[in-house]
């Protein structure tokens, strides 16, 4: 699914101007506080993961968060 382009819409019509640097996704195992981010978007390409991680261990302090270049 591609999210910036449902999410695009509604940024616009409230004044912002959004761009897409990238995809992957995200594997999130709450029962053991882990998080994955990995992959690409077919579209968008690779986005840098280690700043996704960067922006999740803001808001899951008490998880373990990873990230690779793995497709799966």
């Amino acid at each position: 699914d591609h999210i910036f382009e449902k999410v695009n819409p509604e940024m616009q019509k409230l004044g912002y101007e959004c761009k897409c640097l990238g995809g992957g996704k995200i594997d999130h195992n709450s029962k053991d506080k882990k998080i994955r981010v990995f992959g690409l978007s077919t579209g968008y390409g690779k986005a840098d993961h280690s700043v996704t991680v960067e922006i999740l261990k803001k808001v899951y302090t008490d998880y373990e968060i990873t990230w690779s270049d793995d497709k799966k």
